[in-house]
């Protein structure tokens, strides 16, 4: 069984609540591979790894299917702005 890149967003969606979502699916469409870019108001006060965890605790029905998740944002909506305007 494949994971899609909507079975990701959702997961994300409904446990991060985020404000800034963007899930790339690198696989060519099989399910296997994601880059991930997530800010979300749950990342305040936390660590880089525990933002990490976070993501991938909301993930972790999926994650036996994904054979690569690259998480290349975590940020909160603080350190969004500035990136925004850039």
């Amino acid at each position: 069984m494949g994971v899609t890149k909507e079975d990701v967003e959702d997961a994300l969606n409904d446990s991060l609540k985020p404000s800034h979502l963007e899930v790339i699916d690198t696989s060519g469409g099989c399910g296997a591979s994601f880059d991930v870019e997530i800010v979300s108001e749950n990342f305040e006060g936390k660590r880089l790894l525990e933002r990490h965890r976070l993501v991938n605790a909301a993930l972790s029905a999926q994650m036996p299917h994904i054979h690569a998740l690259s998480i290349k944002k975590v940020l909160t909506p603080s350190q969004w702005k500035p990136l925004e305007k850039a």
